[in-house]
């Protein structure tokens, strides 16, 4: 096991990673920007150092700063937690450099599983079920183009390899719309992603996001933990997500979940790890594969019982897995629901300090956050307060007890998303676990009409 770790993060992740390390009696090392000098991650850090000023490309993201911060603190690796670095295989090639350990897969792995063309014929190849279109990018022949495009149906979505965060994508209704399409979204993708590479698929109307959880190690073994629900979403951002996902045979989410545990054994798979897919009329399809931690993990911990964190860190330090696929059960029923910085139904950040800060307790509720009350909310990072997370033995008993800590919670002196989340928690279609990816965007444009 490490004697140190630097935790290349900030806000409620670095408290959780930290907290992780702790419990295995390994010290930590904080790195924080001028903006996060008081933050709670820096004052419990057994070492702290500042790499920068407030914004992310002076301090969180750059990795000359972070590498000589790790040498200097003598730290063994590094944690990247999730954002920033977490998925940049050229920062993990240059941890491994530094002769220090990167805690997540390898860098040819994230490189694979980043490119969104490769990672699809990868996992075709492992017997993964994939959205329907070709393995490969697009080709420059307008006639290929058409002719894929037909042969896939309308309506297709136009992706961009190098994408992510709902960026690089266009729907596309018919072939009048094909080619404009196509032209403004490889120009996004060239400026967003530095890879103006694209391929296409068939899109689906009413589909539900369904995530499928893995952990591997470096002994050939992997396993699966479960599946997350992770539809309610407002411009392709998660906002509540649910485990396991409701109204989906066990047997079903078995099979895809050994389909995923098999396809880490084949590309040696490395730490945790998470397969999205899309789940319409009782098939899945896989869309990507997301090679760090991710926020909404903790449902994931309430419903199986592993320390995905603590299991990171000892994978990465060359341990092999504690436990074995017949060992995991799902038990009962966990929701989360993100509490971010922001105008609750605009989606607009909320930036300054925070006044009050009530939270909620009792039995089967867990908060994941670094605010307090004088917390000041800078500007300059993702909005992201905490998460709220609830555990109950059964989907109904789990809404209710969210239900009650949301009445609880009180959060002045910035705008949260709270009052969206008291909402959500009321919708019919929600509470019944009929929804679809769709369903909170439709809902708050139906909101916005009619004021």
């Amino acid at each position: 096991m490490f004697d140190k770790v630097l935790i290349a993060n900030r806000g409620e992740i670095a408290l959780r990673i930290q907290r992780a390390c702790h419990e295995l009696g390994v010290r930590t090392v904080a790195i924080y920007s001028a903006a996060d000098r008081d933050a709670k991650h820096v004052q419990l850090a057994d070492q702290a150092i500042c790499i920068g000023q407030a914004p992310a490309n002076r301090s969180y993201l750059n990795q000359a700063a972070i590498l000589l911060a790790a040498e200097l603190s003598g730290a063994q690796a590094i944690h990247p937690g999730y954002g920033f670095l977490s998925e940049n295989a050229g920062f993990a090639d240059r941890i491994e450099a530094a002769g220090l350990v990167f805690i997540g897969p390898c860098a040819d792995t994230i490189r694979t599983m980043g490119d969104k063309v490769a990672a699809k014929r990868t996992m075709r190849e492992a017997g993964v079920p994939c959205v329907p279109g070709p393995d490969g990018a697009l080709p420059e022949d307008h006639e290929q183009i058409r002719q894929i495009a037909v042969a896939i149906g309308y309506p297709v979505i136009i992706k961009a390899s190098g994408g992510g965060g709902g960026r690089g994508m266009r729907i596309v209704q018919s072939e009048e719309q094909l080619f404009d399409a196509i032209a403004v979204t490889r120009e996004e993708a060239r400026r967003a992603f530095g890879n103006p590479e694209l391929y296409v698929e068939k899109f689906l109307e009413h589909p539900r996001h369904v995530e499928i959880q893995v952990l591997g190690d470096s002994h050939g073994h992997a396993l699966w933990l479960g599946s997350r629900d992770c539809s309610m979403q407002r411009r392709h951002q998660k906002v509540v997500e649910e485990a396991p996902a409701p109204g989906i045979p066990a047997k079903a989410i078995a099979a895809v979940g050994e389909r995923c545990a098999e396809a880490c054994r084949r590309i040696g798979y490395r730490g945790a790890g998470t397969f999205e897919f899309l789940y319409e009329d009782g098939a899945f399809f896989f869309i990507e594969m997301n090679t760090r931690l991710q926020v909404e993990h903790p449902v994931t911990e309430m419903t199986s019982g592993v320390d995905i964190v603590q299991e990171q860190i000892r994978i990465a330090a060359g341990e092999p897995l504690r436990v074995k696929q017949s060992d995991i059960a799902v038990n009962g029923h966990s929701i989360e629901c993100r509490i971010n910085a922001e105008d609750p139904f605009a989606g607009t950040p909320s930036s300054g300090q925070i006044t009050r800060w009530e939270l909620p307790g009792g039995n089967g509720v867990r908060i994941d956050s670094h605010a307090t009350a004088g917390y000041v909310v800078p500007r300059h990072y993702d909005s992201l307060l905490g998460k709220l997370i609830v555990h109950a033995p059964t989907r109904a008993a789990a809404l209710v007890r969210m239900q009650l800590a949301l009445q609880e919670i009180q959060v002045e002196g910035v705008s949260t998303n709270i009052p969206l989340h008291r909402e959500i928690l009321q919708d019919e279609a929600f509470c019944a676990g009929e929804f679809d990816i769709h369903h909170l965007e439709l809902r708050l444009m139906r909101q916005r009409q009619a004021t």
